[in-house]
């Protein structure tokens, strides 16, 4: 058995079973026959319909769980149930609506009198690999949408978070998913990850973590379809004619949410210098204002990393950058909310991923500068811009180097429905249901000679 252990106690919260490389190919061995009787469209969005209903019901557990194996703190962690509860309903919509398209085959000589449709096909056994940060909706994100296209999965939640995992899995069979549809197996990445590459049965990864194992995982399957959604060093941009009070809230709330430890936290923040001293005199407070500790606390906004490994490094890293400490630091054991100014761009804090709760906020001296500054790191996923001007808000948007660019909201927002993903070592693919029911089905073409 697994143990699963509080980040912020250290206690026993629960057991998951171990498994290993002949449990992952019993897993596919059971995916393939599921296969085999394929189940209709109306009945995958009934049973993803109904599992959304059971998170509902159970809502204040699956919160529960979420925050005690990740030290993500309660507030956060209900937000993060209901935000299932959205995916499976939003993979239920597509499992009704997944067509192919008409082909106009009268449009070249060749297609007189022929008719052409496509149809929208499962790609077959999906292999599924979430990070501890999401125990819950990331896991969502992997399964509805594989179960709305008609595809079997076999999950390898993180070790460290398996336990909401296994509890999406209970309430998918509740809701009538037959068996082999979904397996949940916790476990080494080395044993049951390599059968999830070498089976040919797999026909496609998706996977949710770093870049370095992802980019990995697609050199050892090229002729699997391995799509990834890896991570980012976010930044911001506040113009001189932004609100900064609405600016400084906004981001204090967001870049420490979970202790910074999501792909999309704010870490790099460029003010226009205008602006620089009323920013920081408007957003240390605010950062200051946020309650650290213990995760199960209502009150608190602030909770433990992942691990004792995660904190030292971040502590390490705050320790070597070059600027200046406003706030933030190790306090019993945690890491306060962290804030930096004036840090140069080759910081660690900088051009790297911290996920963790610091911050960086460095003056510029015009829009271009930013955006510059902005994309320069070999990460895309999401940036974000505060500014009054409609002209600012579209020079950014054309310019910034990411998947998606957020206006007046910090980027560390996103809504289930929306395609997510980035460019550049940040991925290559975009989820949210629809989009990820796309990239689990194959087109097949019909042609009929009328």
């Amino acid at each position: 058995m697994v143990e699963v252990r509080s980040p912020y106690s250290g206690k026993v919260v629960g057991h998951a079973p171990k498994s290993g490389a002949d449990d992952a190919r019993r897993a596919i061995d059971a995916a393939a026959r599921a296969l085999e009787s394929p189940l209709p469209a109306h009945k995958r969005a009934e049973i993803l319909v109904k599992t959304a209903g059971l998170i509902g019901r159970r809502h204040e557990e699956v919160a529960r769980t979420i925050s005690e194996e990740a030290g993500k703190p309660m507030k956060t962690a209900r937000v993060e149930a209901s935000r299932a509860m959205s995916t499976y309903t939003f993979a239920a919509v597509e499992a009704r609506k997944l067509v192919g398209e008409m082909i106009p085959m009268d449009a070249a000589q060749a297609g007189e009198g022929k008719l052409a449709f496509t149809l929208r096909r499962p790609i077959g056994v999906v292999g599924a690999i979430s990070p501890f940060n999401f125990p819950c909706n990331l896991v969502a994100h992997k399964i509805a949408p594989a179960l709305a296209a008609g595809c079997p999965v076999v999950l390898k939640p993180a070790s460290a978070t398996p336990l909401s995992a296994l509890l999406l899995a209970e309430l998918e069979h509740e809701a009538g998913l037959p068996e082999g549809w979904l397996t949940v197996l916790v476990g080494p990445a080395s044993e049951i990850g390599d059968v999830l590459v070498e089976d040919e049965r797999v026909r496609m990864i998706t996977f949710t973590g770093s870049s370095e194992v992802g980019w990995k995982l697609q050199e050892r399957a090229p002729r699997k379809r391995v799509k990834l959604e890896l991570g980012n060093s976010t930044p911001v941009i506040v113009a001189s004619d932004a609100d900064v009070e609405i600016a400084a809230a906004k981001l204090a709330a967001n870049a420490f949410a979970f202790a910074g430890q999501s792909c999309i936290s704010v870490q790099r923040i460029y003010v226009e210098r205008p602006m620089f001293d009323a920013f920081l005199a408007a957003f240390v407070p605010k950062v200051e204002a946020l309650k650290v500790g213990d995760p199960g606390d209502d009150e608190t906004d602030v909770g433990p990393v992942i691990d004792a490994g995660a904190r030292e490094r971040i502590l390490d890293w705050i320790a070597e950058a070059d600027g200046e400490v406003l706030t933030g630091g190790e306090q019993d054991g945690l890491i306060r909310p962290t804030v930096i100014a004036n840090v140069s761009d080759h910081a660690k804090v900088s051009c790297q991923e911290v996920f963790g709760p610091v911050v960086i906020v460095n003056p510029i001296g015009s829009i271009d500068e930013g955006i510059e500054r902005a994309n320069g790191t070999r990460y895309g996923l999401q940036a974000g811009v505060f500014t009054a001007s409609i002209d600012i808000a579209l020079r950014a948007a054309d310019r910034l180097d990411f998947g998606g660019v957020i206006v007046n909201e910090a980027p560390t927002f996103r809504s289930d429905q929306m395609p997510y993903g980035g460019v550049k070592d940040s991925g290559n693919t975009r989820e949210g249901p629809a989009y990820a029911v796309r990239e689990m089905t194959e087109e097949h073409l019909v042609v009929v000679q009328r």
